[in-house]
Parts: structure tokens; sequence; C-alpha cells
């Protein structure tokens, strides 16, 4: 089962699986880079995110065992394990210097803010950026704009636009119960798409807009996301 991809190139997806799968589909058949992650068979995929160097940051959903973990793929096809100790591994985004990474623990209710080396891929000097309140949703997916800002999609009804330094500028509400992601597209990155889930498949528990895709014209244009430069 598929849980995330990234793009290669204009004809190209790099998919990220059950299993710990990881796998190039260009509409046919999948090849794999990676069939199987040994720890990950019971887990899979969540959130991903490629650097500018083509590196591929992914993580992975506890299972009963164990939490959650972050690792990083890089371009050669290794993999390699960055974090252990995640409750629910979600969105991920870099500050426009380059130099940090903000990494989203939804069971944690954080996001937290990484030193991003981008020429070793190396994260270093963890730190909470922003903590939710109890009793307003759970952060999900993000993005950072072109002025630097943090959108959060919040699993409660929401998406919230934070400043650099966590200030929360606006909040925008959704008729869904679940918001699950936020990204920029349209040809000048000014269309903001907003994800929500139908999760028990009951709509009118949910929300009459859950399991629907929202687009909003939020004033401010995203940054180009980076390709994955996996080579096997």
């Amino acid at each position: 089962m598929i849980k995330n991809t990234v793009r290669m190139t204009e004809d190209l997806l790099l998919l990220f699986m059950t299993g710990g799968a990881i796998a190039k589909w260009r509409g046919s058949q999948p090849e794999y880079v990676i069939e199987s992650i040994p720890d990950e068979q019971e887990s899979r995929f969540n959130d991903v995110i490629a650097d500018r160097m083509g590196r591929v940051f992914c993580g992975t959903m506890p299972t009963a065992g164990r939490p959650g973990r972050l690792y990083r793929l890089d371009t050669d096809g290794s993999v390699h394990p960055l974090m252990e100790d995640i409750g629910v591994p979600n969105g991920m985004g870099f500050t426009l210097d380059r130099q940090g990474m903000y990494y989203t623990d939804l069971l944690a209710r954080c996001i937290y803010l990484f030193d991003y080396d981008a020429q070793t891929g190396m994260l270093s000097n963890r730190r909470i950026w922003l903590r939710m309140p109890k009793g307003e949703g759970v952060p999900d997916g993000m993005t950072v704009d072109s002025q630097g800002h943090i959108w959060s999609a919040r699993w409660g009804a929401a998406v919230h636009r934070y400043t650099p330094d966590g200030v929360e500028e606006r909040r925008v509400t959704f008729p869904a119960k679940k918001v699950t992601s936020v990204a920029f597209g349209g040809d000048d990155l000014s269309d903001l798409y907003i994800t929500t889930a139908l999760a028990d498949g009951l709509r009118a528990e949910e929300g009459a807009g859950a399991g629907a895709l929202f687009c909003l014209q939020a004033g401010v244009r995203g940054v180009p996301e980076f390709f994955s430069r996996v080579t096997i």
C-alpha cells in the first residue's frame, strides 16, 4: 500500500509504502529501490520530504512494540535511521535559509525545529518550536510559504499559519473535523490545497467536508518543493 510520494522528475514518482518498501513508479509496475526495511515489517511510512540535495527524510508509524522513527534515504539508495522516539511522524519543512528543518510529532502535539546541515543531511539540536494546547486538535501535515511562515494542518478542523517565531497569524476553519495536510500548487504557487479525512466513514459526524480537497487563495505564495534524486 502506498502511503506517500515525492517527485523525482516530471514523470517519475518515488513511492513510500507499507513494510518499509520504497519504489520508483512511472505509471506501470513499481521498480523497488528498497523492498523492505527489516524492522518496519509491521509499520508503514507516513510523511516524507526531499531536501535540496535530493535526499528524502521519511517517517514510519509506531507499532505495538515501539515508537515511530525518522529515516533519511540518501541518493545512493542507502537508508539511515535518525530518530527512534517519535509518537506519530507527520509534516516536515525547511526554513527559508535552509539551515533548519521543522518536524511534526502528532502524538506529542509538537512541531520541533532542528539545525540542518545541507551538505551531510544531518539533523542536530532538536528543540520544541511549537507545542499545541490540549483541546485544540493535534498537528498533522505542514508546509512553509515564501515569507517563511508555517502552515500547519490541525487534526481538528483548521489550518493554522504561524510566524517563524511561532506566533499564530491566522486560522482557517473547514467543515471537517480532521484536516490532514496542506501544500501550495498552481502555476505560481499561490493556490493552497488542503486535504481532510473521512476517518470513520460517517460524514454526519465527521463534517460535510470530510474527505474533501479544498483550495484556498491565501494571499501568499509557496516555495517550490525539492525533487528526490535517488539514482539506483
